[in-house]
């Protein structure tokens, strides 16, 4: 038995989270979201009210964790959090398997089957997504998101705030740079340069980010 955990967002990626709370053992979860037909989505779980209610929550709810897939509002509301004193504990599935030789940031959350092998850095609020394969010595930014079924090869570096899409290979040793957004099945065999959104085998670039992603 863990406790209560106030989870950030209902929408899809917020309702995994809360499963893997439960998962987890968790006894008390609810959630808070802007959304006004936020509790027809819950799933069953308590709705507290919108975000603007953190602050007063701190005491009855002393962990949370932002569940919003966008990444850099994931970000945004991570740091709410860390400035209102709430701890940011990194959720990890019963099913995934995570060496006790990689090192894993506040605030992440391993969805079931992923892999995290040994030596890989998983920086804050970030999400390693379903099956997703992080292999040796990988280094993963703050706030990224390795989607579902993303494969990466051994002392991969991957810069914050970046979308590996679902299916992606990437290659030993790549340097992937920040607020990259890699396209579903992509195949990435060099370093993709910062704030650009590549895709195809191999992957090229399409154009560059307007705005963070």
């Amino acid at each position: 038995m863990i406790g209560a955990l106030l989870v950030l967002g209902c929408g899809g990626h917020g309702r995994v989270v809360a499963d893997i709370a439960l998962e987890r053992g968790y006894t008390r979860i609810a959630f808070l979201d802007d959304a006004p037909n936020a509790a027809e989505r819950a799933g069953g779980i308590e709705v507290l009210g919108p975000l603007a209610r953190l602050a007063e929550l701190a005491a009855e709810w002393p962990a949370a964790v932002a569940a919003v897939g966008e990444n850099v509002t994931r970000l945004a509301l991570y740091r709410r959090l860390r400035e209102a004193g709430f701890e940011t504990p990194a959720l990890i599935h019963p099913s995934a398997v995570v060496s006790r030789r990689a090192e894993l940031g506040p605030g992440v959350v391993v969805a079931p089957q992923a892999v995290i092998n040994v030596g890989a850095r998983i920086g804050h609020a970030a999400i390693v997504n379903t099956g997703a394969m992080i292999d040796h010595d990988c280094m993963i930014g703050a706030g990224s998101h390795i989607a579902p079924g993303a494969t990466l090869s051994g002392a991969v570096s991957v810069g914050d705030r970046a979308w590996l899409g679902t299916g992606c290979a990437v290659r030993q040793g790549i340097r992937i740079g920040e607020d990259v957004v890699v396209g579903v099945g992509a195949a990435v065999v060099s370093d993709l340069a910062a704030g650009m959104i590549y895709a195809g085998v191999p992957a090229r670039p399409l154009l560059q980010q307007t705005s963070q992603i």
